[in-house]
């Protein structure tokens, strides 16, 4: 062989085993679940519910001819009908319709309570578990939780297998994490990938910091465990954010911390107890945090204060943006509901807040978190002024919309015309309480702020439509 023949054929070997190195550090570096599954698989379990459904009824005069059908056909159909409605002979009797929804779940003591999704067993007659062995069992609601999506059942047992529970608040993005449960009925089906986010919010879900993940997630899985590396129980995978219908790369899990502290309640009170400030908060962004003077877009803002809440009892106002509760910082405004759930009533919060540009500090007694929540509506009445500036006619709030909406002043629009009104997407029937920080008390003075508002910067104003408040913001260009 040549030398320069036999420098390439030692190149390219030399290339082959650099590769089969890397190979051989990659395959090491992946993790191994097998003795993960393995212990834990036993103590996850598929849940299954029946719910009984009324009759369909058939009109009187209106029931089907089924006479000349062939013999299957007709027998389907008839099996079909509700039982009034049947023609003579049938002989089938009455039968009762269910429908079946099937989830996961997992025992997290050895008499038997398990923890799933209150999604899972919402509306349910009767609740079955199947354990890892296949045996079945019929098991007893304890008690539900919907803000939260949790639900904790009882089934009788003992030296049943447990899972380990672990400390959500340690979990790190981008650390392993996998999933057992029963997506479409398919029993401990296994599932992994990594943290992707911790503390996300979702829409109607405001007491959880939900843990995103990049697991399959598919129907079934719901109310099964996701646990770490170590065996431990991490989270409860609950929803996934899709637009096809299917798996898309998005899970989101409730800690397990969140989970344990509303289970222990719910077997404990039969309920859950939950701080409340009684604001409406909305999240800043970097118009609002120009608007307001802050630095950068953090923090909650205050743009509802309920009459007669703790929060008003304690001092906050309307345009304070709440920076940190009790020494803990306030990134996104969904931080704030989480913090504030965790107290109990009767504690003390210690807010610090910015009001006119200035920090100070506010001491607030935490409530206690209705059942229900109360909306505040409004009327229009009132003589009409213009304001051109921001294209919209607003006109003064009677008395009784006052004291209708808890409010001191505000103006509510009567027409929105062309121009920066109609940009923001402002609306007849809104009221507006605030304009560039300052408090609106008549029509005359919405119309001088308006006159003397700044080019080029971000504004801000307070609007309330249908009783809920919104801080917005605008630019005038002219």
């Amino acid at each position: 062989m040549s030398i320069p023949r036999l420098k390439t054929y030692l190149s390219w070997m030399a290339a082959v085993l650099m590769l089969g190195q890397a190979l051989t550090a990659q395959a090491e570096a992946l993790p191994d679940f097998t003795t993960l599954v393995e212990q834990a698989s036993p103590a996850v379990v598929n849940i299954s519910t029946r719910q009984k459904l009324p009759d369909r009824s058939v009109a009187q005069g209106q029931m089907p001819d089924l006479e000349g059908l062939p013999p299957m056909l007709r027998e389907f159909l008839e099996r079909s009908m509700p039982p009034s409605s049947r023609p003579p002979g049938s002989g089938k009797g009455d039968r009762q319709r269910e429908a079946q929804s099937l989830g996961s779940g997992f025992i997290i003591s050895a008499d038997g309570f398990i923890l799933t999704n209150n999604h899972v067993i919402d509306g349910a007659d009767e609740i079955l578990v199947r354990l890892s062995d296949r045996s079945e069992m019929k098991a007893k609601l304890i008690g539900t939780d919907p803000r939260t999506d949790v639900a904790v059942l009882k089934i009788d047992g003992k030296d049943l297998p447990t899972v380990k529970l672990g400390n959500s608040d340690k979990l790190k993005v981008g650390e392993w994490v996998l999933a057992i449960g029963s997506p479409f009925g398919f029993d401990h089906s296994v599932t992994k990938g990594i943290v992707s986010a911790k503390g996300r919010s979702l829409p109607n879900d405001t007491y959880v910091p939900f843990i995103q993940t990049d697991v399959a997630i598919n129907p079934g899985n719901s109310g099964g465990p996701l646990f770490n590396m170590d065996g431990e129980v991490v989270g409860i995978n609950s929803q996934i954010f899709t637009r096809s219908g299917g798996f898309m790369g998005l899970s989101f899990a409730i800690p397990i911390d969140v989970a344990m502290d509303v289970a222990n309640q719910l077997k404990s009170n039969g309920k859950v107890n939950r701080g409340w400030l009684g604001v409406v908060i909305q999240e800043v962004n970097k118009d609002l945090a120009e608007s307001f003077g802050l630095d950068k877009p953090a923090g909650a803002l205050v743009a509802q204060v309920l009459e007669d809440g703790p929060a008003a009892k304690g001092g906050l106002q309307v345009g304070d943006v709440i920076l940190s509760a009790n020494g803990t910082p306030i990134v996104m405004s969904a931080d704030l509901p989480h913090l504030i759930g965790n107290l109990k009533d009767g504690s003390k919060a210690e807010l610090e807040v910015i009001r006119d540009g200035k920090r100070q500090k506010l001491t607030v007694t935490v409530g206690a978190l209705p059942a229900e929540g109360e909306e505040m509506g409004a009327t229009d009445s009132g003589v009409e002024r213009n304001s051109n500036r921001l294209g919209v006619s607003v006109t003064d709030l009677t008395p009784e919309q006052m004291k209708s909406l808890d409010l001191k002043g505000g103006v509510v629009i009567k027409d929105v015309q062309d121009g920066p009104a109609s940009l923001i997407g402002l609306q007849t029937g809104d009221v507006i309480t605030h304009l560039n920080n300052q408090a609106i008390s008549s029509a005359k003075q919405f119309t001088e702020v308006a006159k003397g508002l700044p080019k080029n910067r971000s504004v801000s104003m307070r609007v309330l439509r249908q009783g809920r408040a919104t801080f917005i913001t605008f630019k005038l260009a002219e």
